[in-house]
């Protein structure tokens, strides 16, 4: 009996050693372990040699072509730039599904669990300002690429974007509206659903209505959720008030719906709208109808700006063999001007991160130059964009206002 106990106490002893063995206290998980991730150095870095980047784009959902072509540019530029101090930098990509509580979630995961340094999304302002809470308490800076509704800055010293706001964006297309059309009378249809959509309406109507001095140049409002498809009753509604021009700015797919519908319906105006029409399936969903509609965008690849621009140009055109979107550049430029924060800084500390940000002056991006001002916002010019043939092409580039 004492023979049997004693083996049984050495087997016990023995289980303890080599649990004690395997329990891999100084060792990172794997990069493909969404649960885990190594804790944070002093300095920022994730282990001696890592430093991490989060991403949070739709990837699935209403909003996934945005997010993809968003992502493209940011790993472009990691391919081509994959070092920082002298450490790797490792993107951790996070679908938000094109959901705002799902947006909220994946910048929590992101601090909370990946211990990112800094963190770049998202495409569509709703999803950027569910995660501003998050990274604000976490002292996390974000970084965003298109989301251009004043509000995901405003009050968050630790949001900044390479994008213009909606705030010049509207005055842009009311003054193309204005000036260049000839327009007295516009009607507009919005996406009630959507931050960015009715926050740029909001803009277009003011700037509007001061430049042709009548209260009442705004002749209809018409709204519409997204992923609505029938909006009939909506341009029934716009047709019987003989607008000069329709400002309808939404998402891709469901604007180029509506303009197909109402070319159905004999509704033969001019159609504008904002950013988000530049994307292929605004064209293949749209196809012949969307051949006019013109809008303001970020970048276009007829004028190169910078010496980034044409590296940028070159890369993306032999990596993917097409040409790159607008915003495909701005995610390209979210990532360079981290590094670039990461660089001046001197540390990956997340506070140390933003406090570079803040002082970004001037940089040469693929986009244009970068300025952030007091809100964390890009002081840049606008391209407007038409579409001809079903092709989107550049027409003028509109700088910004001068204070």
């Amino acid at each position: 009996m004492k023979r049997v106990l004693a083996i049984f106490l050495m087997i016990t002893m023995l289980a303890f050693v080599l649990a004690g063995c395997s329990s891999g206290g100084n060792e990172a998980p794997a990069a493909s372990d969404s649960n885990a991730s190594a804790p944070a150095n002093s300095d920022g870095a994730n282990g001696d040699d890592i430093i991490k980047i989060g991403v949070f784009e739709p990837m699935t959902g209403a909003n996934a072509a945005g997010g993809a072509m968003e992502v493209e540019g940011i790993e472009l530029a990691n391919k081509l730039y994959p070092e920082v101090l002298g450490k790797k930098v490792e993107l951790v990509v996070v679908d938000n599904k094109s959901d705002k509580v799902e947006a909220a979630n994946a910048a929590t995961r992101l601090v909370d669990k990946e211990n990112v340094v800094a963190i770049i999304g998202s495409w569509g302002s709703s999803f950027s300002m569910a995660a501003g809470p998050i990274v604000a308490e976490a002292q996390v800076p974000a970084v965003g690429a298109s989301c251009t509704n004043p509000l995901v800055t405003i009050g968050n010293d630790y949001y900044f974007r390479v994008c213009f706001i909606d705030s010049f964006q509207g005055v842009v297309m009311a003054n193309y509206a204005y000036n260049e059309l000839g327009a007295k009378k516009v009607a507009i249809i919005q996406e009630i659903s959507n931050d960015y959509s009715v926050g740029l309406a909001k803009f277009f109507t003011d700037a509007f209505k001061e430049m042709t001095g009548d209260e009442n140049a705004i002749v209809e409002v018409a709204n519409y959720n997204t992923g609505d498809q029938d909006f009939t009753a909506q341009l029934q509604n716009v047709a019987a008030k003989n607008p000069d021009v329709i400002f309808a700015p939404g998402n891709y797919s469901e604007s180029a719906l509506l303009i197909k519908q109402a070319k159905e319906q004999g509704i033969d105006v001019p159609f504008l709208g904002g950013d988000t029409w530049e994307a292929p399936e605004f064209l293949d969903i749209g196809g012949d109808a969307v051949n006019g509609a013109t809008f303001s965008t970020f970048f276009a690849s007829e004028v190169p700006i910078t010496e980034t621009s044409a590296t940028f140009l070159e890369a993306y055109r032999t990596e993917y063999n097409k040409e790159p979107a607008a915003v495909t550049a701005l995610g390209f430029d979210a990532y360079l001007v981290i590094l670039d924060a990461i660089e001046r800084a001197g540390s990956a500390d997340p506070v140390a991160i933003r406090d570079a940000l803040a002082t970004t002056v001037s940089y040469p991006g693929a986009a244009g130059m970068i300025s952030l001002d007091a809100n964390g916002d890009a002081v840049k010019s606008a391209i407007l964009k038409t579409v001809e043939d079903g092709k989107f092409v550049y027409k003028t580039i509109v700088e910004p206002i001068k204070k």
